[in-house]
């Protein structure tokens, strides 16, 4: 059983891989590798607001005490939060309890490094490894060896403190009104009160968590309701963030979504006026849009693609030395100021922006033309590999000639999920629907699974 996908280990929970009896394995495991004897021997552990979220703090906080390393307790609190505060801190590790986008019956485990970069993937290997060794442990500490748990109060005001140190000190929001959707999710307090701390006119929804409504209907995965909203309220902007704000997409005065995408082109040319943005260049995905790219070299400025997931658009910037990445999807990467994708960060950046600028978000989104993408899922039987298939092979090659320079195509396999991903764009809408339908069509025929 392979536990760490692209994003840590996510399931559902009380199965396979998500059960307390594992979970208590994964933090005797996490414990035995990342114990220091020269470090505090002391790890933190944060989590979002789903309702098995107790179940799986308190069994990852019994395993890991049970090996003689001590639990830092910090509850709710975005996923970068627990990036920035291991860093902080001095700790050995910071572990985020969330399944982030996910419905509410999931959830997952994300572990961070001393640095506050996710572990690589040799120490995730090890500790996968002595979980599924029936022999591991050996032996465990007994008596005054065996570990405590503290709890920290002021977590979240620590972290809303660095947040704000992002933008100058001196800067305010004074004159903005903002809608902000928290999904009933982890921010569902620190977003509104950063923002309405800097002087914000705020309308804060969905900020009602009760363990299963995390993500329902709501945040940075359906955008209607918050549009909605911006409309209605006369706001400036509108803020969505997924379960464990770790990504936020944008709502713009118009009602109109603004994805990572044109967040990345709203803030790669203003770092490179301001001689910030390192190598002229941003990391993105094979997922960003081919509009983007071209908009950016048309600035002079280069965009670079990893594979789809954070994780991979880090490792990319740590080896260029570049300072800002991101994902379509919302997860950005401000490396001047955290190692991880951080959902209130970006939204600081942004309303930052408009407001030093004095501009609305639609006029500066209003340069940017992003091709018409088509995005489809197809559920299918785990382990299957399309690249297996010689018909699934045909139609892609056979599409990707009719596209030409004009588009392109990509078809991967989910990282988290049993699904194959099938992306398409192209200058016409019609045209790239279709090419998407028959690439779909055929690897539904071939081994889809009744959705």
């Amino acid at each position: 059983m392979k536990l760490f996908g692209t994003d840590g280990i996510r399931g559902k929970v009380n199965r396979s891989p998500m059960t307390p009896e594992n979970v208590l394995r994964v933090g005797m495991a996490a414990a035995s590798v990342l114990r220091d004897d020269h470090g505090r021997n002391q790890i933190l552990i944060g989590k979002d607001t789903r309702i098995s979220g107790y179940l799986i703090e308190s069994a990852l906080t019994a395993g890991i005490c049970s090996m003689g390393m001590n639990v830092t307790l910090v509850g709710p609190i975005p996923t970068p939060g627990i990036a920035f505060l291991t860093r902080a801190l001095r700790l050995d590790a910071g572990v985020a309890i969330s399944a982030s986008h996910n419905p509410f019956e999931d959830n997952g485990i994300k572990i961070f490094s001393p640095t506050g970069f996710k572990l690589s993937d040799d120490i995730e290997k090890e500790i996968e490894r002595l979980v599924q060794d029936e022999s591991f442990p050996l032996k465990k500490p007994i008596g005054d060896k065996i570990g405590k748990a503290y709890r920290l109060d002021d977590a979240a005001g620590r972290y809303i403190e660095y947040v704000k140190s992002s933008i100058p000190r001196g800067m305010d929001l004074e004159g903005l009104k903002v809608v902000v959707d928290s999904a009933n999710g982890a921010a569902y307090k620190i977003t509104p009160q950063l923002l309405h701390e800097l002087g914000a006119e705020v309308i804060s929804i969905n900020d009602e968590p009760d363990g299963v409504n995390i993500n329902l209907n709501c945040g940075s995965l359906h955008l209607d309701q918050l549009a909605q909203r911006v409309k209605e309220t006369g706001s400036h902007v509108g803020i969505a963030h997924d379960g464990d704000a770790d990504r936020t997409l944008f709502v713009d005065d118009k009602g109109s979504t603004v994805d990572g995408d044109l967040v990345m082109g709203i803030c790669a040319p203003e770092m490179m006026r301001e001689g910030r943005l390192k190598g002229d260049s941003v990391v993105a995905t094979v997922m960003s849009n081919l509009g983007l790219e071209k908009y950016l070299a048309g600035l002079g400025i280069k965009l670079i693609r990893a594979k789809v997931g954070d994780r991979y658009v880090v490792e990319e910037m740590i080896r260029g030395g570049y300072n800002l990445g991101g994902e379509q999807s919302g997860h950005m990467i401000f490396f001047d100021y955290n190692t991880t994708g951080d959902g209130p960060i970006t939204a600081l950046q942004l309303l930052y922006l408009m407001r030093r600028k004095n501009r609305l978000l639609s006029e500066m989104t209003a340069g940017i033309y992003l091709y018409p993408q088509v995005l489809t899922n197809v559920i299918v039987a785990k382990g299957k590999i399309y690249k297996d298939y010689p018909d699934v092979v045909k139609v892609i090659d056979d599409c990707t000639r009719k596209l030409g320079d004009k588009g392109r195509i990509l078809v991967r396999p989910s990282g988290t999920e049993p699904k194959i991903r099938v992306m398409v764009e192209g200058e016409e809408y019609g045209f790239t629907k279709a090419i998407a339908d028959e690439i779909v069509g055929v690897i539904r025929k071939r081994f889809g699974v009744k959705e």
